[in-house]
């Protein structure tokens, strides 16, 4: 048994390359791409952030890397590049995330062994060359043109059950009402904030133990309120105005009122056109009779409509507080990503796991053309709303067809052919770039062999 153990230790130490068994070696470059160096380093960290990975990793993780550098190789030549504001928005969208699935930043900071500065550097790094390969891959791409005829042909004589499903879809109309907030509860949450301003001014308490203990914006308060450097577009423009006002890093804002609910302010620091902050958000409170009364009002024009008065859409159209359905007569709109053109379209149609849970739960409930009862939901804001709904149309779930669903039919072919272009693409592309492996990192079956040259 024991010849059995070392001979099986044996073989699975020869599938790594000798790189992974000289511990002794603290860094080394194993590939050069172009002008760009892959390092053991790059190679670890990627294996320690993607987790388990079909096949050899110290074969399949360099390989990954250096059709990164292809691409990003091409942008350079394309002149392709993203805007740092863009990348910033979803990095700090994606920081808020992990530090409320950690518990605190210094949780985040231990579990990934990195300063909270070191892991925004290294995301962001990250999420801009992706958004950057992304868009080279759309640019080679962008002339590949598929034809009905060419749909036709693809899934010619293909087996239903092969077919891709195409899961319950619905289009739903929305007509909102935010119940009216009281001057009494307004002025208690100004006064709060008020009493905040003035125990920071006195020095009896610090700005940022009053976030944590008060703040009702989850997302900071456990910072202490602070929020990263964020341009003035990436705020409320309430918000961003009084907050762009702020020169001294001592004083406290006004108080401001944002789409969120009401607000004071500290400036932290300025970086270029980018602000760092700390805020507190109080919320005020509808009061429950207010509740009633908004739904009781929507009960009657929910009547109104099933009796034929006048139509749901020109109610939502005239009465709803809900901006974007609104300007649609009260229709629903859906942001989805589209893979064919890589890109985030707008459609009218939702998966059910699309929709809002409240408006789900009540859609599945619905006729079509029917009104549904008043309910209430928080909006984007997190401000309570009293809806009514009406479902516009479902589409039950059902094997893909031409005359339904061309264009989910369309983007498969469109994929099929992008991906081969693309195989192709890197093929030629290894023939024209200067590539050098380190010996110790040959010994791998590549998806592209042409990689090792004769």
């Amino acid at each position: 048994m024991r010849i059995q153990h070392f001979l099986a230790l044996v073989l699975l130490v020869a599938q790594v390359p000798l790189f992974a068994q000289r511990s002794n070696v603290v860094d080394e470059v194993i590939w050069v791409v172009g002008d760009e160096a892959i390092l053991r380093s790059d190679v670890e960290k990627a294996r320690q952030q993607m987790g388990r990975v079909s096949g050899n990793p110290y074969c399949v993780i360099p390989e990954n890397l250096a059709i990164q550098k292809l691409f990003l190789h091409q942008a350079q030549i394309d002149s392709i590049e993203i805007p740092d504001e863009s990348v910033s928005r979803y990095v700090e969208m994606s920081m808020n995330e992990w530090v409320q699935m950690a518990g605190s930043k210094e949780k985040l900071e231990e579990y990934r062994g990195m300063t909270f500065s070191q892991i925004r550097e290294e995301t962001f790094d990250m999420v801009k060359d992706n958004e950057i390969m992304k868009q080279v891959r759309k640019e080679l791409t962008k002339d590949i043109k598929i034809t009905p005829a060419e749909v036709r042909h693809f899934f010619k004589g293909m087996p239903e059950d092969s077919l891709p499903l195409i899961p319950i879809q619905v289009e739903v109309e929305l007509l909102a009402e935010h119940p009216r907030i009281r001057q009494e509860e307004i002025d208690r949450v100004k006064g709060e904030l008020r009493d905040y301003t003035e125990r920071i001014n006195s020095g009896s308490s610090s700005f940022s133990t009053l976030a944590i203990l008060y703040s009702e914006d989850p997302g900071s308060a456990r910072q202490g309120g602070e929020m990263d450097y964020m341009s003035k577009t990436d705020l409320d423009p309430a918000f961003a105005n009084v907050a762009w006002g702020l020169t001294d890093p001592k004083k406290v804002s006004k108080i401001v009122e944002s789409q969120y609910g009401y607000h004071i302010i500290q400036l932290i620091d300025k970086r270029g056109d980018k602000l760092k902050l700390r805020h507190i958000l109080k919320r005020a409170r509808v009061d429950d009779k207010d509740v009633e009364a908004s739904l009781a009002r929507l009960d009657s024009i929910a009547n109104d409509i099933r009796e034929g008065k006048f139509s749901f859409e020109d109610a939502a159209t005239t009465l709803s507080d809900d901006k974007d359905s609104r300007n649609n007569h009260g229709l629903l709109f859906n942001v989805v990503y589209d893979e064919a053109s890589e890109d985030r379209v707008r459609t009218s149609r939702f998966k059910m796991s699309e929709l809002p849970t409240e408006i789900a739960r009540i859609v599945e409930t619905l006729d079509v053309g029917e009104v549904s009862k008043p309910f209430t939901m928080l909006d984007k804001a997190g401000k309570t709303q009293c809806c009514i709904i009406k479902l516009k149309s479902r589409i039950k779930a059902h094997p893909a067809t031409i005359t339904e669903d061309f264009q989910v039919l369309r983007q498969i072919v469109k994929n099929k052919r992008s991906e081969e272009f693309l195989e192709n693409w890197i093929r030629e592309k290894q023939k024209s770039t200067y590539i050098r492996i380190n010996p110790d990192w040959v010994n791998c079956e590549f998806q592209y062999p042409g990689w090792v040259k004769d």
